[in-house]
């Protein structure tokens, strides 16, 4: 199954107005590639997600 974002409809960020409790930040993993780094959740390292665009993680967790 492909769903693509488009810049009509993307992923939304965590902003703190929503529901309290965990994040799903408290388990990410990281590791460096050429010209990058990829952040995974160590609890499903199999679920991934593809962005068009980098954002800082500390802005969105």
């Amino acid at each position: 199954m492909t769903d693509h974002a488009t810049p009509e409809r993307w992923d939304g960020t965590i902003d703190g107005d929503g529901p309290t409790g965990p994040t799903g930040a408290e388990t990410v993993e990281s590791y460096d590639i050429d010209g990058g780094v990829v952040f995974y959740d160590a609890e499903n390292p199999l679920a991934w997600v593809e962005a068009s665009r980098s954002m800082r993680l500390d802005d969105c967790a």
